[in-house]
């Protein structure tokens, strides 16, 4: 019998296992991450929620319905600045470059990720908003795709990127540590959440482009995560603050809750979007992939504590359960009330 847990935020550990487990799950029993062509609405909802929140992180302030009627159908809705138009744009150009790049069958050759697909990924994601207001220290050679030629001041949290020089040299030692990664099979999936935190804050310390890191860097860590098998993750626009504290933690050597943010992300995206997607009604999958706008994922853990709900738990003390008998719990529910 397994014993019930106590309620309440589950452990750092927990997360990192539950990452593995069902990235393993995604793998093995669903066939994997869909393509943008197999799944394109799984891919658009992503693509809708990362363009706004990425950029909302870094100051943009359009919100969610002007971001979605700026990618379908083109509307420039309210009164913005051109500059913050062009970033959603140009930051959504490179995540559909990266979702169908990173899935596409023999898409890359380069090992993980090449220094081409970086400085493309960031040219991509700038140079929209660039050409309507360009850095204004930027030099000849320091436009989008390039890597910076002047020194940073120190930011407000005390992380200093290095002397402008040893860009280069380090930004293709970071590729041969990414490249590491050769695939999750051959990594400890359970480490890989902090291995990815480890890699990902050092691009952002190495600092390479004068303007933009934050944005590239997120849609470069995407490119791997996808390559790797996982879905992306977006950093919410409302985890700021502890986004920005993980990453000062990582570059003072503790990647662990910037890899817990990760591995949520990841999680938070599989159970929303691509779980729902792949999973036949009869597959048997996480409750959180079946909540939906007529039962939250709560209600459904209190009906199969119960018995109402056709479930299984698993040793992992997890409840899985199927769309068909979500059903007819809600069925029996509604004739129980009528």
């Amino acid at each position: 019998m397994v014993r019930e847990r106590k309620r309440g935020r589950p452990p750092r550990s927990e997360i990192h296992e539950r990452f593995a487990r069902q990235v393993g799950e995604l793998r093995d029993r669903l066939g994997g991450l869909p393509t943008p062509t197999e799944a394109g609405n799984v891919w658009t909802g992503i693509w809708y929620e990362e363009a706004h929140h990425s950029t909302a992180i870094e100051g943009n302030t359009l919100v969610l319905k002007q971001v979605e009627l700026l990618l379908a159908e083109g509307r420039a809705v309210g009164n913005k600045e051109l500059r913050e138009y062009n970033e959603v744009r140009g930051y959504a150009d490179a995540a559909d470059w990266v979702y169908r790049h990173a899935n596409a069958p023999n898409g890359y050759e380069a090992g993980l990720l090449s220094l081409t697909e970086v400085r493309r990924i960031h040219t991509m994601a700038m140079t929209p908003a660039w050409d309507v207001a360009p850095h204004p220290d930027a030099g000849d050679r320091e436009g989008p795709g390039s890597f910076r030629e002047h020194d940073i001041q120190v930011f407000p949290g005390g992380m200093q990127p290095m002397s402008w020089p040893h860009v280069p040299a380090a930004i293709t030692d970071w590729l041969k540590s990414v490249r590491q990664l050769t695939s999750s099979r051959g990594l400890d999936a359970v480490l890989l959440p902090e291995r990815l935190a480890d890699l990902h804050a050092e691009f952002e310390r190495i600092h390479p482009f004068l303007d933009g890191n934050g944005r590239a860097g997120r849609l470069v860590l995407n490119l791997i995560l996808v390559r790797l098998g996982c879905p992306p993750a977006i950093i919410y626009k409302k985890d700021r603050p502890r986004y920005l504290r993980a990453l000062r933690r990582a570059d003072a050597g503790d990647p662990g809750e910037l890899g817990e943010l990760l591995a949520r992300a990841v999680l938070d995206n599989l159970y929303k979007f691509v779980v729902p997607a792949v999973a036949g009604p009869a597959r048997v999958v996480p409750l959180t992939a079946l909540a939906n706008k007529n039962i939250t994922a709560a209600a459904l853990r209190t009906a199969a504590r119960r018995g109402r709900l056709q479930a299984v738990r698993g040793p992992d003390g997890q409840w899985r359960s199927s769309r068909n008998w979500v059903q007819e719990y809600l069925d029996s529910r509604y004739e129980r009330r009528a």
